[in-house]
């Protein structure tokens, strides 16, 4: 299982870095998505970055704003969001792809 972190409360306009990290897996063997799901709202996918860390996709939405990057000494993918809006309110989370089971995920909240 993947675990998320980062998430929190940001101003419209504001940033967050989040990561996605594992203690049983070396994460760079895997290709890794974000997903996101908003309040009555079914899950999305967000963005995802294939095993080499050389490829990596976003929604239309978040393109521009969002970063996928991997950290391969660290365990950890990073997903850096920039110019925040109300609409990227939701709970994050990461997995593999194709996904396996679900974690916690992560809240962000994008609200003045």
């Amino acid at each position: 299982q993947l675990v998320e972190s980062g998430g929190g409360l940001v101003q419209p306009g504001g940033s967050l870095r989040l990561s996605c990290t594992a203690s049983e897996f070396t994460l760079e063997n895997y290709a890794i998505g974000w997903f996101r799901q908003a309040p009555g709202k079914e899950r999305e996918g967000v963005s995802c970055i294939s095993r080499s860390g050389g490829s990596t996709k976003y929604v239309d939405s978040v393109k521009g704003r969002f970063i996928l990057s991997r950290d391969n000494a660290k365990n950890t993918v990073y997903l850096q969001m920039i110019s925040l809006k109300p609409e990227d309110t939701a709970v994050y989370y990461c997995n593999f792809v194709p996904v396996r089971s679900w974690g916690q995920g992560t809240q962000v909240t994008v609200s003045s």
